[in-house]
């Protein structure tokens, strides 16, 4: 199940690549050849949209007034084709996006040396199977004897269960072991006791902060100890606590701590994009567009009845991949703490707008706050008559559990009084690997008091194989945590090693998640937009590709959430070619077979 690292990108000689595109062009013809010919004959760009139109209309005619597909199941697909192909050959899109398929297809046909990805040409051949109902995901509707629903449901049941134990997690004998020798060998490192060990200041004195320390206590490659150098010298944040560490293998192989290892340690060409951003006036890291929405300082608002309350901008360690760490400083920066004076006034916002019931309390990580100053913030806000939910946004659960003491946890529970104000835990569990014992207790210890732990997943290309995430939310259950949302990694460049394509999200909620019960699968797929929040991928009112690019990239258009809102404008998205992903998913060891129904949502 595991891979080398570091992870290259995939590349071939350029004379191999030619040799390919050339061989799927010639077989997209072949399978394709009324567009062929109406594309190679049309003297004009126009004249070609408006016979494919034709095509594609006279198609859809027959496709609902004629027995075209053997399977309902391809009737559904292919319908859904046909949406993506009209939207993408659609004038008014080419407009918006700047991009053609049509014009890239058109130029194809009429042999002008106009260059082309293997992406694209595998995206449109697929679009096209779809239409025509020849995916082969289905087959025939056969009469005849049949398996019994019974054994049917058996057997998707082993298969679904087979898989997700491939994942290795935390209460596994062998890795208990494991670990346990790693917090010994970090121990005697640092001098330490077992007691200082479990004591969560300790470990926030202690976060490693520099290669050095790092080397001495895991094996790094050449390219990570690089980019940790780099980030230093640059005044990138970084930092891990002792007890993450100890959730690293002391190898660098990243067979089983691959999503670990991606949390916390920066790639080297991540770092580098960061040092030329910095130098470029243009460049913005504000990807969720912070600035636009905070009507206060320390406030974030995007929705009519929650809004965000960050009184400490920093963090026990900093995640790679965080939409906001850039504005962080440094991890556990001495500047965070927000001032009484930047709190008051963010209090009184929250005054002047009863409307707002819930507050998310987030950061940075609030929980790094020692238990006198989180109690000042919450004995504050427990003062506004009007909320009637406080969250609590951290990654302490994860990362540092020992946080969560008998005191902490009363403290959080004395907020808590059923009938009037609930108080929450929202964490970001991201892998089965880092579930722990010491989070079970930190999590047990919250639930016991009644304070509900709810999981923030972010889909990524090291928790994406196929029933990864599956692994995880059974484990999360065991535990005590509820899944709540799968984010989709969004769109900063610098992070787009991590990026998934979204229909890989939408594949794993369908094929996966939905095999098992319901509360194991009770989180949502959700695209963040920026300045105007999150977008159910499910609700596909909600958005619709409207272009693929050379690069074989869907461009999706979002819509604001709040249709009513004339004033949020639609939010356009280029996302991972599937290609370039299924690629990556093959070098990384997986059978590419297994994800071909990839190509059908949207």
């Amino acid at each position: 199940m595991g891979f080398e690292h570091p992870i290259p990108q995939w590349n071939l000689p350029e004379s191999t690549l030619s040799e390919q595109v050339e061989k799927a062009v010639a077989t997209f013809w072949e399978a394709n050849p009324i567009l062929l010919e109406l594309l190679s004959k049309s003297r004009t760009l126009e004249e070609a949209r408006e016979r494919v139109y034709n095509y594609l209309h006279d198609f859809e005619r027959k496709s609902l007034h004629s027995k075209i597909y053997l399977n309902p199941m391809e009737r559904q697909v292919g319908r859904k084709a046909l949406h993506v192909l009209k939207n993408i050959f659609a004038k008014r899109n080419e407009d918006v996006t700047q991009k053609s398929a049509l014009k890239t297809l058109y130029k194809i046909a009429q042999k002008t040396n106009r260059p082309v990805s293997l992406a694209f040409i595998e995206e449109m051949s697929h679009l096209f199977t779809a239409m025509k109902g020849q995916t082969k995901l289905y087959g025939a509707v056969q009469q005849g004897e049949v398996a019994s629903q019974d054994e049917r449901l058996s057997q998707m049941a082993r298969q679904a269960l087979q898989s997700a134990r491939k994942y290795p997690h935390g209460f596994e004998t062998s890795v208990l072991q494991e670990r346990a020798e790693n917090r010994q060998r970090i121990i005697d490192y640092f001098g330490a006791t077992e007691k200082d060990w479990q004591d969560w200041q300790w470990q926030c004195r202690n976060v490693i902060r520099d290669v050095e320390t790092l080397s001495q206590l895991v094996d790094l490659t050449e390219d990570e100890q690089e980019a940790i150098v780099l980030a230093k010298e640059h005044q990138i944040p970084f930092g891990i606590t002792p007890y993450y560490v100890s959730l690293m293998d002391f190898a660098s192989h990243r067979r089983r701590d691959h999503a670990i290892r991606a949390q916390v340690l920066p790639p080297l060409e991540y770092v580098k994009e960061i040092i030329a951003g910095r130098q470029d006036p243009t460049k913005t890291f504000d990807f969720m567009g912070e600035r636009d929405t905070s009507p206060e300082k320390l406030i974030t608002r995007r929705y009519p009845m929650i809004a965000i309350l960050k009184p400490y901008n920093t963090c026990a360690q900093i995640c790679v991949y965080c939409q906001r760490n850039w504005e962080i400083d440094d991890v556990l920066s001495e500047k965070a703490q927000a001032s009484r004076n930047k709190l008051d006034k963010a209090l009184r916002w929250f005054r002047e707008h009863p409307e707002v019931e819930e507050i998310l309390i987030t950061g940075g990580d609030p929980a790094v706050m020692n238990d006198h100053v989180f109690a000042t913030i919450l004995e504050e806000v427990s003062k506004l008559e009007h909320v009637r939910r406080i969250r609590i946004g951290s990654r302490m659960p994860v990362v540092l559990p020992m946080r969560f003491t008998e005191e902490f946890a009363d403290l959080l529970a004395k907020y808590s009084i059923p009938g009037k104000r609930e108080v929450a835990v929202m964490t970001h569990f991201e892998h089965s690997y880092e579930t722990t014992p010491e989070a079970m207790l930190a999590i047990q210890r919250l639930r016991h008091r009644g304070i509900p732990v709810y999981n923030q997943g972010v889909y990524t290309m090291d928790n994406a194989r196929r029933f990864e995430m599956v692994a995880l939310r059974k484990r999360l259950r065991l535990m005590g945590v509820d899944p709540y949302y799968t984010f989709n990694a969004k769109g900063k460049e610098e992070t787009k090693d991590y990026r998934v394509p979204i229909a890989r999200l939408l594949q794993e909620q369908s094929e996966e998640a939905r095999l098992n019960p319901g509360l194991d699968r009770s989180d949502e797929a959700v695209f963040n937009i920026p300045r105007l929040g999150k977008n159910y991928l499910r609700a596909g009112q909600d958005h619709e590709v409207i272009m693929i690019d050379e690069e074989g990239s869907r461009i999706y258009e979002f819509f604001p959430w709040d249709h009513s809102n004339l004033e949020s404008e639609p939010f356009l998205h280029s996302d991972v070619p599937i290609f370039s992903f299924l690629q990556e998913m093959e070098r990384r060891g997986e059978l590419i077979e297994e994800y071909r129904s990839i190509w059908y949502y949207y």
